[in-house]
């Protein structure tokens, strides 16, 4: 399908590029250090919003996502902001992360009067810690001040959610209807703890158009598992993980009054902004050099080729190779095969980009020199055909260096 009508921007606003959202960041100081850095924020908009939610698939999953699921669940769910805070995960924190969460969520509806249940609450950073109420209060003051007072608080609002990422995250696109445009905006903030399945990361997704909670959720769902349960980037799942999506109907057009087309537009839309955000936090995975898409052809089920996917994407000794720019496709092969999707290597098939390492399960040695040559490089693809059947996998994952295990040796 011709996808003329939707314009791309990366980078940038974003959530408030769709009309009538507002945005703000502010520094209330969550783990106690005084240095200055943005740990706060809030998305509103003056209208209600029909949302949709996807979340952590971890059986511990921390009081924040615990209550958005609970909101959410309801159909009739309408949303007017979502707080967030990075520094401290809110996980593993007892009845008293459950009643802290809520106190967020009715500070931000004082501040705005509106029902404490028309607030999602989002946490991020370290786990098994009480939030210091005294200074998220005080912040949910400063951040409901500047939206009240209209400041331009988008970028502010990014920062504010980063954790150990090392940038911002964001892009928006345009899609023209039969009545005029609609905007969707997405950020996130997500460089460790990230393996398919909902990793530590947060998204958050705005759109002027109006759709039902139903509708919304149906898109958003099939987005994610298009986009963010592709990537891995050390094969831990988070306790927090939430991609959010906030529609408030400013835009004045109706997803299902739109054509046909223009539907399939907008959900191609999502899924565009869910995939570069994904691909961007695969980029900014903590103290990685290398992107790399993985793709697993010819296996039985798409089931099985996403396993093989995973098990070669979170394999350390495959992406330590990768980082040294090595390419052992034996690595690769040992990976695949403790999938134990029932592979038979003398039908295997492997490429760097297009050139071709393995043929029926022989090598073509006489490309090694190409191998390396690619694999030395920041981006590029590897192809796995099992030659055994229809099914498809893909994963975009990166390299593991010893500065990540320098990094994560302490907090």
């Amino acid at each position: 399908m011709n996808w003329s009508d939707m314009k791309f921007f990366d980078n940038g606003d974003a959530l408030t590029e769709a009309r009538g959202f507002f945005c703000s960041g502010v520094h209330c100081d969550v783990k106690g250090k005084r240095d200055g850095k943005l740990d706060l924020g809030i998305i509103y908009s003056k209208k209600p919003c029909s949302v949709a939610g996807v979340f952590t698939t971890n059986d511990v999953r921390a009081a924040p996502v615990r209550y958005c699921e609970a909101l959410i669940k309801d159909e009739k769910f309408a949303c007017h902001a979502i707080i967030a805070n990075s520094g401290n995960a809110n996980a593993c924190t007892g009845r008293q992360g459950e009643l802290d969460t809520k106190k967020m969520a009715s500070e931000v509806a004082r501040h705005f009067n509106i029902h404490s249940k028309e607030v999602l609450v989002c946490s991020t950073g370290r786990i098994g810690e009480p939030l210091p109420m005294s200074r998220i209060t005080a912040g949910i003051r400063d951040a409901a001040d500047d939206i009240i007072k209209e400041y331009d608080g988008a970028a502010a609002f990014q920062e504010a959610i980063l954790t150990s990422d090392t940038c911002t995250k964001s892009c928006s696109v345009r899609i023209k209807a039969s009545s005029g445009e609609i905007t969707i905006g997405g950020v996130v903030k997500g460089a460790g703890m990230i393996e398919p399945n909902m990793a530590t990361m947060l998204s958050f997704l705005t759109t002027d158009i109006s759709a039902s909670n139903h509708e919304l959720q149906s898109i958003l769902a099939i987005a994610v598992n298009q986009s963010f349960n592709r990537i891995t980037i050390d094969g831990d799942m988070s306790t927090n993980d939430s991609v959010l999506m906030m529609a408030n109907g400013n835009s004045g057009i109706e997803l299902k009054n739109e054509s046909k087309k223009f539907q399939d537009a907008f959900a191609h839309g999502v899924e565009t902004i869910c995939a570069a955000l994904a691909k961007k936090c695969v980029s900014d995975g903590e103290k990685v050099t290398k992107f790399i898409k993985l793709k697993v052809d010819g296996a039985e089920t798409e089931e099985g080729a996403q396993k093989v996917a995973r098990c070669i994407a979170n394999s350390l000794l495959v992406k330590t190779s990768w980082y040294g720019s090595d390419p052992n496709w034996g690595r690769i092969i040992d990976a695949a095969g403790y999938a134990k999707v029932g592979m038979d290597f003398a039908k295997v098939d492997l490429n760097y980009n297009e050139v071709p390492a393995l043929k029926k399960g022989e090598p073509i040695v006489g490309n090694k020199s190409r191998w390396k040559e690619i694999v030395s490089g920041k981006n590029f693809t590897i192809t796995l055909n099992l030659n055994q059947g229809k099914g498809t996998g893909e994963i975009w994952t990166n390299d593991l260096s010893e500065e990540y295990v320098n990094f994560n040796k302490s907090e």
